[in-house]
């Protein structure tokens, strides 16, 4: 099912197999990043974090996440939130392809 994604805020959207892979745990970025429980959610193959509370902890998100092996745009990516009130997205991962 796909998740919906909040305007106005940042959002990172993270594949599950490479946060799996990851050393990251999720009570060290709740507690990190003040993230509510509906701040962070998995479905499917996919792990999406935020909206975060702040535009700033954006670039501390992407360095914490890249410092523990993931790649940018290959195991996750950032969307900023800048679309208008009136668009709803929404994201999900598309297990067909795998890299």
């Amino acid at each position: 099912m796909p998740v919906e994604l909040t305007h106005g805020r940042p959002v990172v959207l993270v594949r599950k197999s490479a946060y799996e892979r990851s050393d990251i745990l999720r009570q060290a970025l709740d507690e990190r990043y003040s993230l509510t429980p509906d701040e962070f959610v998995v479905e499917g193959g996919l792990v999406c974090i935020g909206p975060l509370p702040s535009d700033d902890l954006l670039s501390d998100l992407i360095s914490e996440l890249e410092q523990n092996g993931l790649v940018y745009f290959d195991d996750f990516f950032d969307l900023s939130g800048n679309w208008p009130e009136w668009l709803t997205l929404y994201a999900r991962a598309d297990n067909d392809r795998r890299s």
